[in-house]
């Protein structure tokens, strides 16, 4: 098959389903495919011999949370937080 170039199935516009593959073709085609998942969304599942084993979606970051503020609600419940620490504790160590 030298020479031949394999395209990747086009997505319609509307459809949610994902696009099914051949392992084969998505092998063939696996760079274009991933920038195309990046561009447009689009998600793929990869078939070998009609069965799906894999899924190519695109990734999403995931949500961080500000870093003053992030352990607020940790603590459950600390009444006298100016207590000594129970047990012998030597100051001169």
């Amino acid at each position: 098959m030298a020479g031949s170039t394999r395209r990747p199935p086009r997505r319609s516009a509307g459809r949610a389903q994902p696009e099914f593959i051949a392992a084969a073709d998505f092998k063939a085609t696996c760079l274009e495919l991933m920038d195309r998942v990046r561009e447009t969304r689009t998600e793929y599942v990869v078939t070998k011999h009609g069965r799906p084993v894999a899924k190519l979606v695109p990734y999403a970051e995931p949500d961080q949370k500000p870093l003053l503020g992030s352990m607020k609600g940790t603590v459950l419940k600390y009444d006298r937080p100016f207590d000594p620490i129970d047990g012998d504790y030597d100051i001169n160590r």
